[in-house]
């Protein structure tokens, strides 16, 4: 298993890297969780991810009451669960540098109209699940399914960010 703390963190960057869409989860005002894809634009260390969405969306004013988020990325070397507060950020020189040809598809304007902002989460901590393949996990549902003893999925572990 993983151990040490830069190893952990590793592990999280390399699944985070390889994920283009993530899952955001946040609470409405009336408490219900929603959850929507988010492209993800960039991170600068796990603990820092970019989205760039528009201002006046029911996320944005739900985060503006209770900033407590949850970003759930899944790629072929595992699955992140980052727990977190999110915030919008007016930082034009830095969505200029984010936006690419997908923001554009969604969002109406540029990365100068003011209707379109940063959405900043930074991570508290983060639950992470190693995959360890494809062929490996068949062959450990296999030896589980067949004996009395437990699969080896992989490496699971939190680490604070």
């Amino acid at each position: 298993m993983t151990t040490s703390h830069d190893d952990q963190l590793g592990t999280v960057a390399e699944i985070m890297h390889e994920t283009r869409i993530a899952v955001l989860t946040y609470a409405t005002p009336d408490g219900a969780l929603v959850s929507t894809p988010m492209g993800m634009q960039d991170f600068e260390h796990p603990g820092t991810i970019w989205f760039i969405t528009e201002r006046d969306t029911d996320k944005v004013h739900a985060i503006a009451a209770d900033p407590r988020v949850n970003v759930s990325f899944s790629s072929k070397a595992g699955w992140v669960s980052l727990t977190g507060t999110a915030r919008v950020s007016e930082d034009r020189a830095r969505l200029k540098e984010l936006w690419d040809a997908s923001a554009g598809i969604f969002m109406s304007g540029g990365p100068e109209d003011g209707s379109n902002v940063l959405l900043q989460v930074d991570g508290s901590s983060a639950e992470f699940w190693e995959s360890p393949g494809k062929v490996s996990s068949a062959i450990q549902l296999a030896k589980g399914l067949v004996g009395d003893a437990e699969p080896d999925l992989g490496d699971n572990d939190t680490v604070t960010l």
